[in-house]
This record gives structure tokens, sequence and C-alpha cells, in this order.
């Protein structure tokens, strides 16, 4: 519907094409499919070495057949990882450390929608497994090679892109983050209040997690915000019907596909928050140069600081003492 209105009346997110990204690398979790595919697609276009990112081999082949179609020399690749498993996410992520010699954009938009209940492989809550957890260790194991590429000399400032959403107003009022049993309590919320709670915490490590305690601290060179993408008419709004099994399931996979965005819409935030020079580090856009308006429990710093603690503790649990790289390293061989 909103695409619809945009083509005959011009109201809608102003899109956002970027250009001359020549030298510039990229990695997008998610980004064979919907919302990613088409940040991906744009930045592969505008001449930046893309890395998508995603759980499925036939997203990611079908992604990089549609990219090259359309622009034979675009550089673009796909590797397999599950963001629900910390081991993957460990051994996907250390080695495109590894392997690059810089990263300029970093997007987080890979996670699940409000779906049924269940546990990752790590028995972690999957939402908060999916949608934040395996993202915060994404961005701590790549964040020697976003250290490195600030250090260039002449270089843009290297951006690290959270995809969050309006629902982080629907997390449960009792969020604390002070335990892996709290995360996991299934039995005292609905799959609404959890999806809701990813996003919360996405845009409180954006705002206080990296923002606030690692580039402030480090004095790094590198810019940190979340973004709304809208509600888009992706086939994640099918999970609707998954997580609310009959007629009211069907009804919210009806209403979010008949009146969101199109997908392409909802790249402009990501994609704006990538290119623009009015963002401001740790801040959350509604839309394209609009300042979104945080909940009560996204601008509460000590909440953030109990995430982030949280986080790295659930890590260290998980996959050992090392596990976590000190956010203050560059680069790491």
């Amino acid at each position: 519907m909103q695409s619809i209105l945009q083509k005959t009346t011009g109201i809608g997110p102003t899109p956002i094409e970027p250009d001359n990204l020549d030298g510039r690398v990229a990695i997008v979790t998610g980004g064979a499919f919907g919302i990613g595919f088409e940040v991906s697609r744009a930045l592969a276009h505008a001449g930046c070495r893309v890395i998508m990112v995603n759980r499925k081999q036939e997203q990611g082949e079908d992604a990089k057949a549609t990219i090259t179609a359309e622009s034979p020399g675009a550089q673009i690749e796909w590797k397999e990882c599950d963001l629900g498993s910390l081991k993957q996410v460990r051994d996907v992520f250390t080695e495109l450390r590894k392997s690059l010699d810089r990263l300029d954009f970093l997007v987080l938009g890979a996670g699940i929608n409000v779906n049924e209940l269940g546990f990752d492989s790590d028995g972690i809550d999957r939402h908060f497994g999916v949608n934040f957890l395996g993202q915060f260790y994404v961005t701590n194991l790549l964040w020697p090679l976003l250290r490195k590429t600030s250090k260039i000399v002449g270089a843009p400032e290297p951006r690290v892109v959270f995809e969050a959403s309006e629902m982080h107003r629907t997390a449960p009022k009792e969020t604390h983050f002070g335990s892996l049993e709290e995360i996991n309590d299934l039995e005292k919320y609905g799959p609404t209040e959890l999806y809701g709670r990813t996003k919360l915490a996405l845009i409180l490590f954006a705002k206080y997690g990296l923002a606030e305690k690692v580039i402030k601290e480090n004095e790094d060179r590198i810019w940190a915000v979340s973004v709304h993408p809208g509600a888009v008419n992706t086939a994640m709004q099918q999970q609707w019907k998954d997580a609310y099994p009959g007629v009211a399931g069907k009804l919210l996979s009806w209403a979010m596909l008949a009146f969101g965005r199109d997908v392409k819409q909802g790249s402009y935030s990501a994609l704006w928050a990538l290119t623009s020079a009015e963002i401001k580090n740790g801040w959350y856009y509604n839309d394209p140069g609009q300042p979104g308006k945080e909940s009560a429990q996204a601008s509460d710093e000590k909440l953030g600081q109990a995430l982030f603690e949280l986080s790295e503790r659930i890590i260290r649990d998980k996959m050992g003492e090392d596990a976590l790289v000190d956010w203050r390293e560059t680069k790491l061989e």
C-alpha cells in the first residue's frame, strides 16, 4: 500500500540510492533476503564489495545471481551462518575478520519476526538469540577490523547499523536484562513481547553499549545507530500465523502485508544511515533523516549497561572465558 501511495502521490520514505562506493567493504547479516537483500543490492550496485550472511544457501545463491545479472561487475559474496548458534557466529566471523583488509559498513539485519516460542541451539530464547545476541557477538568479533579501518588515512569513518523497530515499545515493562533465566522465561510472555524485547536490545546496544561505552572510551572514529525500517511486506510477516494460530494470526499477517512498505522502501532507513553526513552516534531513526522517539526503556542507561554485561556473561558462559574479543583490539590476525 505505501509503495503504491509513493508512486501515485510521492508520499512515503525518501528514496535513498547510494553511489560511488568503490573500494568500500560491507557485511550484511540477513543480506540475501528481504530488507537485507535490498541493502546488499544497493551497496553492490554502487561499487561496494558486499558479503551477505544468511542461514539458507538457496537464498544466498538466488541473491548473488540476481545482483550479478543486474550489475555483471558487482562484487557480491555469500556466507552461511545461523545467528542462533554462537559457535557458527564465532567461526564464520572470526574467519571474515582475518580474511578482510577493511570493513566500512556492518549492517545487522538478520532475524526472525514474531514467531512460535522456542530455544536456539545454545538453549537461549530464539528471538533473543537470533535477533540480538548473535548480532552482539558479530559486532564484537568484527570490532577490531572496524577499528583498523577507522585508522586508515583518508578513509571514511566505518558505520554500524542495526535494524531495530518501533515494536521495541512492546517489550515487557519489567525487563531488567538481569539473567538468562529472565530471558528464557517463555511462559510469562507472548511472541510479540519477546520480539519487542530484542528490538529494544538493539537500540540500547547501539546507544549505550557501542556509542557511549565502547566508542567513547576508545575514542574510536566509528558510527553506530539503529533504525526502524517501517512495517515491510516481507515473507517474515507470514510468521504472525505461526505465532498466533487461527484467525487472529491470519488477520495480522494480512494487515501487515496490505498496508506495509515494499522491501525496497524498507531498506531506505539503513541506506541513509550508512551514507548520510547527518547521523549522530547512538541515535535511533524512524525514517531517513527523522530521529525516532524511543520508549522510556530505550532511554534507560542503566538498562543498557545491564544488557551489555548480560550479553558478555552469556557468551562467556556458553563459549568460554576467551570467547570475546577485547573491544580495544585492532584487526587481530
